[in-house]
């Protein structure tokens, strides 16, 4: 080889290409791994030298990933012969005498305290053409190599190349298959965000906003579902209707807004009187209809006058009220539709008879 100046590295744009290149493998300081070891390994049995090294040449250092031979981890780049041998990628580098080549004389290289004297460096490139680094070998005193030791030390190098893309291949894989995983989870998430969505609409829909009891169009729903059909089937079961008093001159006399205080108040009465298996529907303006699956109308008067109790001590300008019609359903027995008629009976005749008050199907009044 000739003896004259080192060529210049790459134009700065060129570097940071094969840096970028070399960034890629995520190679830089990691762990040792045996099949890195096992090349250096053979590099040196076949080549006949104390020392081998994978270097890979950094911004401002060379860091071996394997090495045989070398006692450090890194050295400087400007004292690193494979800076050189990067230079011409795909070419075999070989210094007979570093000592003897002014182009090295400064490197300073040792192996076990005694100068390296041989240097022979196989550029490792990516598919692109950058080279990151070299597969080298080493010896303190001068020699050559012989035809099938260049040979064999550029099989190595095509097999360290193997495994840099294999690397870089499994953590691609990994990558994709981490990111397909995210998407995975993400698309799970905002499935299940439109599931708890949709449930809210449906809740919202079937829901009256006022008092957040169910409306007519929850109740149709209800009527539809067969398990609770079921419940109605399995035993006796009573109807409830429950009308505000005077609701009208409620809203004549003190407004809207505490008119629909008023009917709030009425249905949170309710819920706090009832089962978690009873229903209670916002039916019309001021009506609420409960249905009491598994309860015979003596129960129900009970809980019609918990209703009646809890609506009367609301803290209102004005005193509230409600009258209440039950009646009562047997499976086999009349259709609910009857059992409701005969409720809206019972609530008629409370209101006829002066309001404020329970009447249970044909019976006078209660309470």
């Amino acid at each position: 080889m000739s003896r004259s100046t080192p060529p210049r590295r790459d134009d700065p744009t060129e570097e940071m290409r094969r840096l970028a290149a070399l960034a890629a493998y995520e190679l830089l300081d990691t762990e040792p791994e045996q099949a890195y070891d096992d090349i250096v390994r053979l590099a040196v049995t076949l080549c006949s030298v104390p020392a081998a090294t994978i270097s890979l040449v950094d911004h401002d250092r060379q860091w071996f990933k394997a090495a045989l031979g070398v006692r450090v981890a890194q050295t400087p780049r400007s004292q690193a012969l494979c800076d050189v041998a990067i230079r011409t990628p795909r070419q075999l580098m070989l210094v007979e005498d570093v000592l003897a080549d002014a182009r090295f004389a400064h490197f300073g290289m040792t192996i076990d305290g005694r100068p390296v004297r041989f240097y022979a460096g196989m550029p490792l490139c990516n598919p692109e053409g950058h080279a990151l680094g070299t597969l080298n070998v080493l010896d303190v005193e001068p020699r050559q190599l012989s035809a099938e030791q260049r040979q064999a030390l550029e099989l190595l190098a095509r097999q360290t190349q193997h495994l840099f893309e294999l690397r870089r291949y499994t953590r691609e894989q990994g990558r994709l298959l981490a990111e397909r995983d995210a998407a995975a989870r993400r698309l799970e998430a905002s499935r299940d965000d439109l599931e708890r969505r949709h449930e809210r609409l449906k809740h919202s829909a079937a829901r009256d906003p006022l008092t957040g009891l169910l409306n007519r169009a929850g109740l149709g729903e209800l009527r539809e579902n067969p398990d609770a059909l079921a419940r109605l089937d399995a035993g006796p079961y009573s109807l409830m209707l429950i009308d505000v008093d005077h609701f009208k001159q409620v809203n004549d006399r003190h407004g809207h807004l505490l008119g629909d205080r008023a009917l709030r108040a009425v249905a949170d009465s309710v819920a706090a009187s009832i089962r978690e298996g009873d229903v209670a529907v916002r039916f019309g303006g001021e009506e609420v209809l409960v249905v009491l699956p598994q309860t015979r109308l003596a129960h129900a008067a009970e809980v019609a006058g918990r209703v009646r109790q809890q609506v009367a001590g609301v803290a209102l300008p004005f005193p509230l009220t409600v009258s209440i019609g039950i009646a009562g359903g047997e499976p086999g027995g009349d259709p609910p539709e009857a059992v409701f008629e005969r409720a809206d009976q019972a609530l008629y005749r409370a209101k006829a008879t002066g309001r404020d008050r329970i009447v249970v199907d044909d019976t006078p009044q209660v309470g």
